[in-house]
């Protein structure tokens, strides 16, 4: 199902089931009694809570999305800077060194992302791949100053290739809202929706509207918090762009 309809479904579903609600407890309360300033206070410090519980989840999600795509491109780029470094070194290293970057790329696009957006493991075969180039750099023939700090340069590169790929696959492995967390948005959902049936005052159609617009606010920033868990999927999800592009680099540079 499309993203937006699946949204829509959610939010408009969740709303005209507090407007039937509301129609009911209108219909079967009693008149007796009035407690809308307690209730109030009630209201305030569960909704209140609720909300700073939203948002906190909300923009930590969001703060994973941008710090996951950011490193993609430190992780894409650095890679281009090795293959490019080693077009100073001699061969049979600068071949290698050019082909496992293009092997380390592919396998990125094509194995390790499809895999974190499932939010399963992901296989040995890109650190197998960065260990050879690793061994390969060091071996390197350096006959020249020139080479030499190209080859410095590789390696500081690679390095940072290392780091960009740990934070990628830590915010993988660490995907998702805890299960103690959604019971509290879940309930705390709830109880912001529930407590405001207690007030009485409102004519039935100002109540409909009111609950309704609350319990729609409330799917619509549960149903964000649902698509931004996994950055790899959902709706913000990070794609392997930058890698697709290094791709193209590296195709480009040895047709050059």
């Amino acid at each position: 199902m499309n993203i937006y309809v699946a949204g829509a479904v959610w939010v408009l579903g969740i709303a005209a089931l507090a407007a039937g609600v509301t129609i009911l407890v209108h219909r079967y309360r009693s008149a007796d009694g009035d407690g809308n300033d307690a209730i109030a206070t009630v209201f305030g410090v569960i909704g209140g809570l609720h909300a700073v519980l939203m948002a906190f989840v909300l923009i930590s999600l969001f703060d994973t999305v941008t710090t996951v795509n950011e490193g993609s491109h430190t992780e894409a780029n650095s890679l281009v800077a090795v293959y490019w470094a080693s077009d100073a070194l001699a061969e049979p290293a600068r071949g290698q060194i050019q082909e496992l970057a293009r092997s380390y790329a592919r396998t990125v696009t094509d194995q390790e992302w499809p895999s974190m957006r499932e939010g399963a493991p992901v296989g040995p075969q890109g650190f197998a791949l960065l260990e050879r180039m690793r061994s390969t750099i060091d071996g390197a023939a350096a006959d020249t100053d020139w080479q030499q700090e190209r080859k410095t340069e590789a390696a500081s590169q690679l390095w940072n290739v290392y780091q960009a790929r740990d934070a990628r696959l830590t915010a993988a492995g660490n995907a998702g809202v805890s299960t103690v967390v959604w019971l509290a948005l879940i309930v705390g959902s709830a109880l912001s929706i529930g407590v405001p049936y207690l007030f009485r005052g409102p004519k039935l159609a100002t109540h409909v509207i009111l609950m309704a617009s609350l319990a729609a606010a409330i799917a619509l920033l549960m149903f964000a918090i649902y698509q931004l868990q996994n950055p790899f999927s959902g709706g913000a999800r990070v794609e392997p762009d930058a890698f697709t592009a290094a791709i193209d680099r590296f195709e480009a540079s040895r047709a050059g």
